[in-house]
């Protein structure tokens, strides 16, 4: 069998490698069903080969009976930022129309949700780059936030070459964000750049003191906030209070340190005569309950210098995963449709209901975000409150169309009783990862499709295995909104099959009940057809991608062209003999919003924010911060990259980073065992000394599963706008693990149990 592709921010890469074990049927865990709650991490009951006729009768056969006793909000579909475009979309289809629950979500809510929320809310539209990568090389000055490209995306680096050099003539420079002396800080020395290093959760109070040196000092771009920009005033009220004597008594940043940042991103804006500079949002400063807000603190930055819609200077979020940007524009998040559409929007309901052949009405209204989602599941009740079911933004499900999914008020939720992943690894991916554990143990039926065995497939009762990049046609959008074909280099081994192919067979077992007359509903499994019907659902959206055709994608990189950026609308009214999505029409958008932003009144919108600090901060007991992150060797939840020799030999096990006047303080020797405790329970993992963190500071990556997991120990705490989890930082306890004790064992506590005192996902509001 083949099982799920890990992620840790989450799920499948667009450059996973091959996947080993791989075998000719889905996998059929016997006997689990309704034993689950007293089931261990990885399943006792062995997976059992069987035909996929057998698996996929049984999954629709159990699907179907839920449905039927406990209505479609009862099923439950979580999604992976690493699926083409063609079958991200047609799993969110799939889910709207023959499963007809709310209830699905992706595991890039872990990834871009807050960057999503922000540029949306800021500037109209989501596309992490709105202009090509490349750009970025010729600024003077790159303000880099909550990123680690070095590390997670060593191609990217050639591109901060320019400010680097800009930095060494004294006319710019690279300036990183980050607590930690990471392999990017690195690239600020000999005159380089600077490395501002805050106490961990307080990046927005860096762009607030950014932001009022700005203004105080008379470098901002007035002719530009006039014509462009509302809410400046409110803005400049707020972060008058953040003076930068005041920044450094919460950030740690010395004060002159943020005048000189503020005065290197003024002169290199173009309104000063500078050759541009660019403010790029990372994990490290989205990844927070604040997220949206910090996000929202960097794009008043740049809205105040006048970078955005210039060329040269811009905003932009650096996305994590192989196709974490055109995986979210598609309908894999719990309140969108195809093209960035909402879910509540009763035009868009309209129109894609009608490309898909099913009643505006059957479609259900916005579900949850992904923590809400899964602390949802299981069978156990749990009584209706005021907040459940709350879509980010304050979006009830159902508040315009409840569609057939809702909870009526005063009754208790319909939980979600299965659950069907692809592409990501929960059990090692999610916040609080060992309570997401317990409520995958209490479903009734837990369905995973993916190529490699993962955690959360060897908990499952069917496992279904899918082809991999290398395998398959389709299409990815890259981190700057540039469509990419992805062709088939090798046949896939034995019977394994796409997700196209697996969610066609499940929709004719299941049937589509909204549909307006038989057969309405299809399920093509050619890629191209697909990719055809989501450019047409696409048309008119933000994400406008009603241009483009598999045909034209190729006959541009045939041609050499320099690719096709989103929005690619077709054309507005097709003449006789044209076709839609053809070789030759609209160009694409490279660059966005030069002539405008795509909001109501044209204008970008500056939005006030202030700084509450983390959700989980230091306090006796947890007096120092834990914050995670990734390693060069590997990838995500390592499902592809532990079962790669050299990279396990190169980091083979779980570490964390402790420097040494914090190891010789709470007697942690270098290469010794530490436990790091925090509300949600105990991790522990080999330490290793370095001054590349903070005295105040541990880091952990979250690459690994077991008593090494981090992710066991983070907060699930979410921002209230985007739905984004707190993994970058909480309040931790560092102490050494005494000599003899097996892994995992806690004086008193057996392996992996919470302290009493934490709250469980069912005591914690959603």
């Amino acid at each position: 069998m083949v099982a799920d592709g890990r992620g840790g921010d989450s799920g499948r890469g667009g450059d996973r490698g091959r996947g080993h074990g791989a075998a000719s049927d889905g996998a059929v865990g016997g006997g689990r069903p309704g034993a689950k709650a007293s089931r261990p991490a990885v399943a006792e009951d062995p997976l059992v080969p069987v035909s996929w006729e057998v698996a996929l009768d049984l999954v629709a056969g159990k699907l179907a009976a839920l449905r039927a006793e406990h209505g479609p909000g009862s099923v439950a579909v979580f999604g992976g930022g690493g699926l083409t475009n063609e079958k991200a979309y047609a799993l969110g289809k799939f889910a709207r129309t023959v499963l007809q629950t709310p209830n699905i979500d992706y595991n890039g809510r872990f990834c871009m949700s807050s960057a999503a929320a922000a540029a949306n809310r800021a500037l109209g539209a989501d596309r992490g780059l709105p202009f090509p990568l490349a750009d970025v090389g010729g600024a003077d000055v790159v303000l880099l936030l909550g990123s680690n490209l070095a590390e997670t995306m060593p191609p990217a680096v050639q591109h901060l070459t320019g400010a680097r050099e800009a930095g060494r003539r004294g006319r710019g420079g690279l300036v990183v964000v980050d607590p930690r002396v990471s392999a990017t800080a690195k690239l600020t020395d000999d005159g380089a750049g600077v490395h501002l290093q805050p106490v961990p959760g307080t990046d927005m109070v860096v762009l607030l003191g950014l932001l009022h040196v700005i203004l105080a000092e008379g470098l901002a771009d007035r002719a530009y906030l006039a014509e462009r920009v509302t809410g400046f005033d409110d803005v400049a009220r707020s972060v008058a209070a953040w003076w930068p004597e005041r920044a450094e008594t919460v950030c740690g940043v010395p004060a002159e340190e943020l005048r000189r940042v503020a005065r290197l991103l003024a002169v290199a804006a173009p309104a000063n005569g500078g050759r541009g500079a660019y403010v790029l949002t990372g994990r490290g400063v989205e990844q927070s309950a604040q997220g949206t807000a910090t996000v929202t603190a960097a794009i008043n930055i740049a809205l105040a210098l006048g970078l955005v819609g210039r060329e040269g200077s811009g905003y932009g979020a650096v996305t994590g995963q192989g196709n974490g940007q055109g995986g979210r524009e598609h309908g894999q998040k719990s309140d969108q449709l195809p093209g960035y559409r909402k879910i509540d929007d009763p035009a868009a309901r309209e129109y894609v209901a009608g490309v898909w052949g099913v009643t505006p009405e059957s479609l259900p209204g916005p579900g949850k975000p992904a923590v809400q989602l899964l602390q949802s599941l299981g069978a156990r009740p749990r009584p209706a409150t005021a907040s459940s079911g709350t879509a980010p933004g304050g979006t009830a499900p159902g508040t315009m169309s409840p569609g057939p999914g809702a909870r009526e008020p005063g009754r208790a939720e319909t939980r979600p009783r299965a659950l069907l992943v692809h592409g990501s690894n929960l059990i090692v991916s999610a916040p609080n990862a060992d309570s997401v554990a317990d409520r995958l143990r209490s479903l009734d039926l837990l369905v995973v499709c993916d190529f490699v065995p993962s955690e959360t497939a060897r908990l499952a009762d069917v496992v279904l295995p899918v082809t991999q990049w290398a395998e398959e046609e389709g299409t990815m959008t890259s981190l700057e909104g540039r469509i990419i074909r992805r062709r088939r280099a090798t046949d896939a081994p034995g019977e394994a099959r796409s997700e196209l192919w697996i969610l066609a067979e499940l929709a004719r077992r299941l049937g589509t009940p909204g549909q307006t007359v038989p057969g309405s509903v299809r399920f093509p499994t050619d890629p191209a057809e697909v990719f055809d019907e989501l450019a047409l659902a696409s048309r008119g959206g933000v994400a406008d991608y009603s241009g483009l055709s598999h045909a034209r994608l190729d006959a541009d990189e045939a041609s050499g062209g320099p690719g096709l950026f989103w929005p690619v609308p077709a054309a507005p009214v097709p003449t006789p003999g044209s076709v839609v999505g053809g070789s030759s029409g609209h160009p694409g958008t490279p660059r966005m919003f030069l002539d405008g932003f795509p909001t109501p009144d044209g204008r970008a919108r500056m939005i006030a924010v202030d700084h509450h600090g983390p959700s989980d901060d230091v306090r006796p007991g947890a007096p120092l911060y834990l914050v995670t992150g990734r390693v060069l060797q590997h990838y995500q939840s390592g499902a592809q990259t532990h079962r790669v020799t050299e990279l396990e030999r190169l980091v083979p096990e779980p570490y964390v980073e402790i420097h040494p006047v914090l190891g010789f303080r709470i007697g942690v020797p270098d290469g010794a065992r530490a436990r790091l405790t925090t509300g949600r329970g105990f991790v522990e993992a080999t330490a290793r000394w370095t001054d590349a963190v903070r005295p105040d500071t541990v880091f952990m990556p979250f690459h690994w599963s077991g008593v090494g997991s981090v992710n066991r120990v983070t907060t699930d705490a979410t921002d209230p706008i985007s739905g984004m989890p707190e993994f970058k930082v909480c309040a931790v306890e560092v102490a050494p693990v005494p000599d003899g004790l097996p892994p995992g064992t806690a004086p008193g506590r057996a392996p992996g149990t919470r302290p009493e005192s934490a709250p469980t996902l069912e005591e914690t509001p959603a």
